[in-house]
């Protein structure tokens, strides 16, 4: 097993195709809320849809998502490298 983390960003750096796992919701309780009405939980597979202006498009659980920049860059991911 190795020592070195894999790679950290928010779901506003992924590039459209790129797959990422959501480590964490850095927002208060009503963000946490709202992401998990959105079927978003920490330890959900996310993958990186579309990029359209301020707004990004993920799909997580066979469904699709469209989330503002905001949103999307309090959720913490883990890509693999």
């Amino acid at each position: 097993m190795s020592d070195i983390d894999p790679p950290q960003r928010t779901l506003c750096d992924l590039r459209p195709g790129e797959i990422g796992r959501i480590i964490e919701i850095a927002g208060g309780r009503t963000l946490k809320r709202r992401c998990l009405a959105l079927g978003l939980r920490v330890g959900s597979e996310v993958t990186t849809t579309q990029k359209l202006g301020h707004g990004i498009v993920v799909t997580c659980a066979g469904s699709r998502v469209a989330l503002g920049r905001g949103m999307a860059a309090k959720l913490w991911i883990e890509t693999k490298s």
